[in-house]
């Protein structure tokens, strides 16, 4: 079961949120059928997806997380809601490009620097929040920390791991958050420094059987750490043919006219889950109707 607590140091001055991704990750790439370095890139992005809609408070707050680097992987597009249920996908997905020189797999080359880091929080007002900063390395986790730096001025340590079994499946994934609060003493940012130098990939933690609970043991170590929640999460779609009717309507009475005398019917593909649902010329006729009424 992929889950992710919440937590701080006793003072109150870092906040972090630790992630075992693995069920979920895996779950992404089953549906996508991903190329290992399609499987780390959109792994990393859904569990930081994932992660931060739960740093969201609305029961109805949503967060679009959008990479675009102009590299062969294309674009990824998470979206998650305040309980950590995220779906996602890459333009992509079967990329394949040389690992790096030290055997680990090249996300930074796949997804490109040439870009930019999107995120847009529906949180139920006029208009959403949006925010942009240009990508560090296509790395995902520090261009997301250059993201909260610039973006929200919210300084954040951001680690994210996705590692591949040699049979192409997620043997682990996961990661974590961690923030300063107003109240971070300077002696407490000093050690949180020293224990992330002391960090090694997260994937690999994970692998080892650590959990997020150690996670935030490692991080917050000598800041006696506090647990307050923890939140399972998972990878699912909430598209449904209803919405995909809605979508046709949304496209007019010329499109929608044009498509039943040319073709006849229509076959539309979820990009978040490949479901594909069809629609006859009877179907196309009645939804051209609503837009008579």
């Amino acid at each position: 079961m992929s889950y992710i607590l919440r937590g701080t140091s006793k003072n109150h001055g870092i906040r972090i949120f630790a992630a075992d991704t693995t069920s979920m990750v895996e779950e992404a790439r089953r549906i996508h059928n991903t190329s290992p370095v399609a499987s780390a890139a959109l792994g990393r992005a859904i569990t930081a997806s994932s992660i931060m809609g739960i740093m969201m408070k609305g029961d109805n707050d949503k967060l679009t997380l959008s990479i675009n680097g102009k590299g062969p992987l294309g674009t990824i597009v998470c979206v998650a809601d305040s309980k950590g249920t995220v779906k996602g996908y890459v333009s992509n997905p079967l990329v394949d490009i040389p690992n790096r020189a030290d055997g680990k797999l090249d996300v930074g080359s796949a997804v490109g620097i040439n870009g930019l880091v999107t995120i847009i929080k529906d949180m139920g007002m006029k208009e959403p929040y949006t925010g942009q900063y240009p990508l560090v390395n296509g790395e995902i986790a520090e261009d997301l920390t250059a993201y909260y730096a610039y973006s929200e001025q919210q300084p954040s340590a951001i680690a994210l791991g996705v590692l591949v079994d040699v049979d192409y499946s997620i043997k682990a994934a996961g990661g974590f958050i961690v923030q300063l609060m107003p109240e971070a003493e300077e002696k407490d940012i000093d050690i949180l420094e020293k224990n992330l130098s002391q960090i090694t990939s997260v994937s690999h933690l994970i692998d080892e059987g650590k959990t997020p609970e150690d996670l935030i043991n490692l991080v917050l170590k000598d800041l006696e750490p506090m647990i307050y929640e923890k939140i399972p999460v998972q990878y699912k779609c909430d598209c449904s043919r209803e919405r995909i009717e809605k979508a046709l309507i949304s496209i007019g009475k010329k499109d929608l006219d044009e498509i039943i005398k040319e073709d006849k019917l229509a076959e539309i593909s979820c990009h978040f889950c490949n479901t594909v649902y069809h629609f006859n010329e009877a179907e196309l006729i009645d939804l051209r109707k609503s837009l008579d009424n």
